[in-house]
């Protein structure tokens, strides 16, 4: 297959598989969809730490060379300060609990405006996803399909948290899951159209890799870590860190298995 037919493919799936997840979940009880979301964190905070240091960043240092070495830093930690400030503006990411603070003062406001501000903010992120699996396939092959996942990962997870505001906004279980559907091909045109820009520009590739390294990071650990450690007991804290070297794991043995 050429790289944009593996682009097109892993695109589609990643942001496909992703909404289905996440609405077959809400089909279950509440209680077992309380239960099973922590798990599921957990899990995409490993995959994410492990795409980012496993596999985007070392690829990133390889193509750049050891001259360069101290740009990518800085691209690194510019793409930091870069999601950070967006996440501000409320449009890179949203909690995956309904008690966080940004809910609760959008919800003051108006519970419809919330959906709506959901369903920006993640076709926003799902066409930073399609850019981020674009230049990891312009790379590497294997390496975009180890991104791809680490992606799919990590949505799974969040798409459960936007459906559930998504439902408290006033939305029914079917547009809910028909918005999210449509806001899920954002991933395929930002791959397509960072298929056909990136392609003409391969020296700046390695920091693309390293900007999607820094979004990553920026998700394990202002997102995702956060919420986990709401649960302080320690066989809670033993769960949290047996799945997230397990998402480690998992994505380093793919890393090295498709190699």
């Amino acid at each position: 297959m050429t790289v944009l037919t593996w682009i097109i493919l892993f695109t589609i799936l990643g942001g496909a598989l992703s909404v289905l997840g996440a609405s077959l979940v809400l089909f279950l009880p509440k209680k077992i969809i309380s239960k099973a979301l922590p798990f599921s964190v957990s899990f995409a905070t490993g995959a994410l730490l492990s795409v980012s240091f496993v596999g985007l960043i070392p690829h990133a240092l390889e193509d750049v060379g050891h001259e360069n070495f101290h740009t990518l830093s800085i691209t690194i930690l510019g793409g930091l300060m870069f999601f950070f400030a967006l996440e501000k503006m409320v449009l890179w990411r949203h909690c995956h609990h309904d008690d966080c603070e940004t809910h609760v003062d959008v919800h003051a406001h108006s519970h419809k405006s919330a959906g709506s501000l959901i369903l920006i903010g993640d076709s926003v992120h799902n066409f930073v996803d399609g850019v981020l699996i674009a230049a990891a396939f312009l790379t590497d092959i294997h390496l975009g399909v180890v991104t791809a996942l680490a992606v799919t990962a990590h949505e799974i997870p969040q798409e459960i948290g936007d459906f559930a505001i998504l439902l408290q906004s006033g939305f029914t279980r079917k547009k809910a899951i028909l918005y999210n559907v449509i806001s899920s091909f954002a991933t395929l045109v930002g791959g397509l159209l960072a298929y056909f820009w990136l392609a003409d520009f391969e020296h700046i590739l390695p920091y693309v890799l390293a900007f999607a390294a820094a979004s990553f990071i920026y998700i394990a650990v202002a997102d995702l870590i956060p919420t986990l450690h709401k649960r302080i007991n320690p066989a809670a804290a033993i769960e949290q860190i047996v799945l997230m070297l397990f998402g480690i794991g998992l994505i380093g043995w793919l890393h090295s298995f498709i190699h």
